[in-house]
């Protein structure tokens, strides 16, 4: 093992991905942590049904 890249790993910036809500992103910004916030929602509003629809037709 690597030991040298884990710690490298370790002492590097820590960047975020934030995909909820805007507030863990917020918190993390203000203990200046870098945040890309993704503005993700399930497909067809978490409706099931709709999803399936949408799969059947290829979307």
């Amino acid at each position: 093992m690597d030991t040298d890249k884990i710690q490298a790993l370790f002492d590097s910036p820590l960047m975020v991905v934030n995909i909820g809500p805007r507030l863990f992103g917020e918190a993390l910004e203000k203990q200046g942590v870098e945040v890309v916030q993704v503005d993700w929602r399930p497909p067809a509003g978490g409706d099931k049904q709709m999803q399936d629809l949408l799969s059947a037709l290829g979307m």
